[in-house]
């Protein structure tokens, strides 16, 4: 090949595998992890409930939009009224016009009409309606303005630096009226989640697949869970899914098993599938992270006095004249048998390639539903 040609040739060739080098090297890194699919989220953590002790994070710091996993903060918020008397499970709660016109997922609230606190916080974490939010702001603190202040206020108080809230629901900002988007990390959420589960029933709400929903008319809306992993996931009872399309599919889930409990969250997955894949994944792989418990310890042997051993008779009775002013040490409380790390029947990690296991399948195969907040006028 004459020089003239081949010189232009390895020239090209050169500034190609230059390129690919630097195209290589803007690649987001990936997880340390060759079993989690860090591509399938912005943001995720792994923890044990019970201590807080990580068991897995990947970008858990990132903030993202949490959408509708915002109403975590709402639900805390309420049950800290009725914890203090300032509200009761069966107070009426007149729905303001303002409510009964948010979009989005709802319960179709109407002007005027009476719901129980109880009622409106089934609606809020089953069916993830939107009005029931704005009702229950407006109910507690005279509007959603108000409200969102003791949200934030909490997230302070709660240690979730990286958290602030604009809204009582979740949904997207209106940029040209000036609204911002809500914003939280994994890390953040997963501190909420534990002490929302330690200090307050959510579970009773979370847990719940299926409900009825009467409004004061009589008419009787069928309220259906958003999150696809209660009865799919052996142990699964909540928390909250979230999505809009900015902030991707996000979820707070909690899975208890053998007397242990663990939270995974994720935040920003491109698809709602691909979101429960991955957290099924990370809920497994949490379990077999979790460090084996302590066996109990057996109480120790109590000496006889010396008196008791001369005469044969019993130790005298607490409060008598001679006996021990102390109190006897109690013994370890027994703690649930965990398996044994190669026991077959112990949780294992689900790797991820064609041969992950997938979530039950629906007709919802795009998205959760009404979570796009349709703007009038706005492409």
């Amino acid at each position: 090949m004459p020089a003239f040609i081949f010189r232009p040739l390895f020239a090209l060739a050169a500034s190609i595998v230059a390129g690919a080098a630097i195209t290589a090297s803007a690649k987001p890194a990936r997880s340390s992890s060759n079993a989690i699919n860090s591509e399938g989220f912005r943001s995720a953590i792994v923890i044990d409930a019970a201590s807080g002790q990580v068991l897995f994070e990947d970008r858990a710091d990132v903030q993202n939009p949490p959408a509708s996993v915002t109403k975590l903060m709402t639900f805390y918020i309420v049950e800290e009224k009725l914890k203090h008397g300032e509200l009761k499970l069966d107070t009426p709660v007149t729905v303001t016009a303002e409510a009964s016109h948010t979009g989005g997922s709802r319960v179709w609230l109407v002007d005027k009409e009476q719901i129980t606190v109880e009622e409106l916080l089934y609606a809020l974490m089953v069916k993830s309606a939107n009005d029931a939010a704005v009702a229950l702001a407006d109910g507690i603190s005279g509007s959603k303005e108000a409200f969102v202040e003791l949200m934030n206020l909490k997230a302070q108080e709660l240690g979730l630096h990286h958290t602030v809230f604009h809204s009582p629901h979740g949904l997207p900002p209106e940029t040209k009226k000036g609204q911002e988007a809500d914003l939280s990390t994994a890390r953040d959420l997963a501190t909420l989640a534990r002490k929302l589960i330690v200090e307050t029933d959510i579970l009773r709400y979370s847990s719940t697949a299926h409900r009825d929903f009467r409004h004061q008319n009589g008419i009787v809306i069928k309220l259906d869970t958003h999150n696809h992993l209660l009865g799919a996931v052996p142990g699964c009872d909540g928390l909250k899914t979230g999505y809009y399309r900015e902030a991707g599919f996000s979820l707070v889930a909690t899975v208890q098993r053998g007397g242990r409990r663990i939270i995974a969250v994720i935040l920003g997955s491109p698809e709602r599938k691909l979101r429960d894949i991955v957290t099924t994944q990370l809920i497994e792989r949490g379990f077999a992270a979790l460090p084996p418990l302590a066996a109990p310890t057996a109480p120790a042997p109590v000496a006889a006095s010396p008196a008791s051993a001369v005469t044969g008779a019993g130790s005298a009775p607490i409060g008598a004249p001679g006996a021990s002013t102390s109190s006897p040490t109690p013994s370890a409380p027994l703690q649930p048998a965990t398996a044994p790390a190669k026991d077959a029947a112990a949780p294992q990690l689900i790797p991820v390639g064609s041969d992950a296991p997938k979530p039950p399948t629906d007709k919802d195969t795009s998205q959760e539903a009404a979570v796009h907040l349709v703007i009038p006028g706005k492409k």
